[in-house]
């Protein structure tokens, strides 16, 4: 990215990413480059924005398989989920230090506003 300079970046969480959040958000915050992340943690961590499946729905859902496994039921008779709640979270201290103004529809949409 530092010879061929991106115009913004979209980060997806994996392993390698999330080890390396810190250099994602510093090279994009260094290189005034808006970037999105699949998780909130990273926006208040420094990044811009972030939409992604809300972390804690999902850790809520998890339990409640975890229980049913625990009082008997078989994980292959469970069902298949996915994310049915999302959320966008937004940075405006990182938006001023990128030189970006959030429009105000972006706003109000918005789970979550740092400033």
């Amino acid at each position: 990215m530092t010879h061929s300079r991106p115009d913004g970046i979209l980060m997806v969480s994996d392993a390698l990413t999330t080890l390396n959040r810190r250099r994602v958000i510093e090279f994009a915050t260094a290189n005034r480059l808006p970037a999105i992340y699949e998780l909130s943690a990273l926006v208040r961590d420094g990044g811009l924005m972030s939409y992604g499946p809300d972390q804690r729905a999902i850790g809520d859902r998890a339990a409640d398989f975890v229980a049913r496994i625990l009082r008997g039921a078989r994980p292959a008779d469970l069902p298949l989920e996915q994310p049915t709640k999302f959320e966008l979270v937004i940075n405006l201290k990182t938006a001023k230090t990128l030189g970006l103004e959030m429009p105000l529809p972006l706003l109000g949409g918005a789970d979550e506003v740092i400033e």
